[in-house]
C-alpha cells in the first residue's frame, strides 16, 4: 500500500489540548501501530505534511514523532528520501521477542527471590485491574496494566545492568507488543500466562516463573504476528 492509498481516510483527530510534547507522544503511537498492523510498509516514504493532515495536527509534533520512532527503529532516515519505514524482516522481530523473552524470564527468576512484599503486592493489585480490563473489552486499559505488570517485574530483579538491557530492548518492541491486543481473544490468553507467573512469583517458584515468563513472551510474538501478514513470519 503507497501512502497515497493508505491516508486517502484521515485517522482520528488527536486530542488538540495536549501539549506539544504530549501531542508528539501520540502522534509517535498511533504512527507506530499503523506500521506494526501494516498500513505503512517497509521501505515507505513518511512524508511530514501528508502525515500531519492524517492526523489533523502541524508538522512539529509530526517530525518529533518521526524522530521518536527513529530511536526505536521503526522509522529510518535515507538521503534525499527522508524519512521511510525501517526494513525490519520479521525475522529480526522474531529475534527481538526471542531475546526479550530471555532477559524478562532472567528478571523473573531474580524478581522471584528479590521482591519486595510492596512490590509482589503491587504485581497481584495489577493482576486483578487486568481482569477487570477484560470484562470491559477496554484493550488500552489492558496495554497500560500489561505494561506495568512486566515493569514490576523487570524492575523487581534489583539488577541496574539487566534492567536496562530489558528496558532498552522493551522499548524497541513496545509497538509490537502493544498491537496484539488489537485481537480481544489474545487479552484473556495473556491473562492467564499472567496468572501462572504471578502464582509462581508468589510461591518463589523460580524454575516455574523463568520458564513461563519466557514462553508468555514468545506467544506475544506469535499473536502479534497473526495482527498483521506484514510482519508474520515466512
Amino acid at each position: 500500500m503507497n501512502l497515497a492509498e493508505s491516508t486517502g481516510t484521515p485517522a482520528s483527530p488527536l486530542t488538540p489540548a495536549r501539549s506539544r510534547g504530549g501531542l508528539a507522544d501520540e502522534v509517535s503511537r498511533k504512527l507506530a501501530d499503523d506500521i506494526a498492523l501494516g498500513v505503512f510498509l517497509p521501505g515507505e516514504r513518511l512524508d511530514e505534511t501528508t502525515l500531519a493532515a492524517r492526523f489533523q495536527v502541524s508538522r512539529t509534533p509530526v517530525r518529533e514523532a518521526l524522530k521518536q520512532l527513529a530511536i526505536t527503529g521503526l522509522v529510518a532516515y535515507r538521503p534525499n528520501r527522508g524519512s521511510v519505514v525501517a526494513d525490519l524482516s520479521p525475522l529480526q522481530i522474531d529475534q527481538m521477542f526471542e531475546a526479550m523473552g530471555e532477559i524478562e524470564a532472567t528478571c523473573a527468576r531474580h524478581a522471584v527471590v528479590r521482591m519486595t512484599e510492596a512490590e509482589r503486592n503491587r504485581l497481584s493489585e495489577l493482576h486483578a485491574l487486568s481482569r477487570t480490563a477484560i470484562q470491559n473489552g477496554d484493550s488500552d486499559a489492558y496495554d497500560h496494566i500489561n505494561r506495568d505488570f512486566h515493569l514490576i517485574i523487570i524492575h523487581g530483579a534489583h539488577n541496574p545492568v539487566l534492567i536496562d538491557m530489558a528496558l532498552g530492548l522493551r522499548h524497541k518492541i513496545s509497538t509490537f507488543r502493544r498491537t496484539q491486543f488489537r485481537n480481544l481473544e489474545r487479552m484473556s490468553a495473556s491473562f492467564e500466562e499472567h496468572s501462572v507467573i504471578v502464582e509462581a512469583m508468589l510461591a518463589r517458584d523460580v524454575v516455574t516463573c523463568y520458564r513461563e515468563m519466557r514462553a508468555h513472551l514468545l506467544s506475544a510474538r506469535s499473536a502479534a504476528a497473526r495482527v498483521s501478514s506484514t510482519w508474520s513470519s515466512t
